[in-house]
This record gives C-alpha cells, sequence and structure tokens, in this order.
C-alpha cells in the first residue's frame, strides 16, 4: 500500500462520509465537501495529493479510512457506500461512452465553475445533474439511506449526488494508482497507519 493509494481512498472514505452526513443530517462538512468537489474538476492534476490541493483537505477522510479499518469504529453505512461506488467505477471504466458523456459535463461545469463559482447552488445542480444522467444509470446503484426528510429536500439531494460523483473521482484515481479492493482486506494494518502518519503530519502542516 502507497502513500498516492491511501490518499485516494482518503478522497473517497471523504466523499461517502459527506453523502451520509447530508442524507442523515441535512448538513455536513462545508470545508470537506468545498475540497471533494474541487477534486472533480482537477482531471489534469500532477499529482494524487494535487487532485485534492493538500493532504489537509482529506483530513476528514483519512479519519474516517482509520475508523473503517478499525472493528470497533466502522460505520457500516459508509463502508457499504464506498465498496458499492468501487464496483459502480468499475462499470463505468467498462462503458466508453458514458464515461465520454461524463467528461464532457464536467469540462461544461467548469464554465459554469468559472461564473458562478464552485461553491454555488449552480455548480452543485449542474454536478447532481450530471451524476444523475451518467453514474445513476449503471450498476451497481449507491443506495443512500438516512433521514427521509432530509432526503426530500431538492437541496440536499443535489449535494448528495454531487458528493457521489466526487466519490466515483476519488475511485478512479485510486484505481489509476493500482488500488484493488482486495488491498484493503490484505493491507489492513499498513493503509491504517500510512493514514495515521499523513493525518499527523497533515495536522502538523496546519496547526
Amino acid at each position: 500500500m502507497t502513500e498516492e493509494r491511501v490518499v485516494a481512498l482518503a478522497g473517497l472514505f471523504q466523499a461517502t462520509a459527506l453523502t451520509q452526513q447530508l442524507a442523515s443530517e441535512g448538513r455536513c462538512d462545508e470545508t470537506a465537501f468545498d475540497a471533494s468537489i474541487a477534486s472533480v474538476f482537477r482531471i489534469d492534476a500532477p499529482s494524487v495529493v494535487g487532485v485534492y490541493g493538500h493532504v489537509s483537505a482529506v483530513r476528514l477522510g483519512l479519519r474516517q479510512l482509520i475508523a473503517q479499518l478499525d472493528d470497533n469504529a466502522r460505520d457500516m453505512a459508509i463502508t457499504r457506500m464506498a465498496v458499492t461506488v468501487m464496483r459502480l467505477e468499475r462499470s463505468l471504466s467498462r462503458n466508453r461512452a458514458l464515461t465520454d458523456d461524463l467528461q464532457k459535463g464536467i469540462v461544461s461545469a467548469q464554465r459554469q465553475v468559472e461564473h458562478f463559482g464552485q461553491n454555488s447552488a449552480q455548480v452543485t445542480k449542474r454536478l447532481a445533474d450530471l451524476y444523475a444522467s451518467t453514474l445513476s444509470t449503471l450498476k451497481p446503484r449507491v443506495m443512500v439511506t438516512g433521514n427521509p426528510q432530509q432526503l426530500q429536500q431538492p437541496a440536499v439531494v443535489e449535494k448528495v449526488r454531487a458528493s457521489l460523483l466526487a466519490a466515483v473521482r476519488s475511485a478512479v484515481l485510486w484505481r489509476q494508482v493500482g488500488g484493488r479492493q482486495w488491498q484493503l482486506l490484505i493491507n489492513r494494518k499498513q493503509c491504517s497507519m500510512i493514514a495515521r502518519g499523513l493525518l499527523t503530519g497533515s495536522t502538523l502542516d496546519n496547526g
């Protein structure tokens, strides 16, 4: 397990944790949400860390990853969602036409970022619509469970879908750097150790 793979995994677990926060409470860690959404637009970043801007941008994800690797602290809803997203990414990789549509949609959304700003409701809605028209048509579908009242709010649903799009972005990155699902089972201790080191380093860097 390499640092690059752990950072990509942290990105995946961060986005799925945000999805779960939104589904349960109707709100989430906005700093982490902004970092996850930014990763969707960094298609040609020079490094894995560059996709997120800095290791500290996936601090929530590193904490989640450590918790998921610890049997006593695991949130099964987040674990299940992350595994489903990995499988969804594999379906996407076999569908060239849909991959092209997704990339074109992200480029189009980038123009809205330049106009409205990345944190705008317009950009979130565009990413949510893009998820609905592409990734949600593939199997397996990501099942999000939470508070039914929250999941009836259009603004919450849009942020949930935008977060899931960010999760798939991280799953693509994880596979690009050689990540495979079985590594999580075999290299759990090593993965947790690297994640703890990255988390400590990012905390020291940022005070």
